[in-house]
């Protein structure tokens, strides 16, 4: 089996978009601090705007030459994984909330 390939840019945008929205919803669930909600909506739409950029780069790479560009496809689809994440999140956060 053949181990998948993402280009770096792809992949440390998802790990670290994941990583800290993580976090803050677990510093939520654990404080109950309304600080955590507060910096989370600023976080959401600070990484919205910093992952689309770095999306349409990977998917307009993957599509110049998609053959070879194969780690720029899958990159642009980990990005995308964040959306039903961040769905997920919103729902359990509303349950604490």
């Amino acid at each position: 089996m053949k181990k998948i390939k993402f280009s770096f840019a792809g992949k440390y945008a998802f790990f670290l978009s994941f990583l800290l929205g993580t976090l803050l919803l677990a510093g939520y669930i654990l404080t109950r601090r309304t600080s955590f909600v507060e910096i989370g909506f600023i976080y959401v739409i600070s990484a919205f705007f910093i992952n689309i950029p770095i999306f349409l780069n990977e998917l307009l790479e993957y599509l110049k030459d998609i053959a070879s560009n194969k780690a720029n496809g899958n990159s642009a689809f980990l990005i995308l994984m964040n959306i039903p994440i961040a769905i997920l999140y919103f729902f359990l956060f509303l349950n604490f909330f």
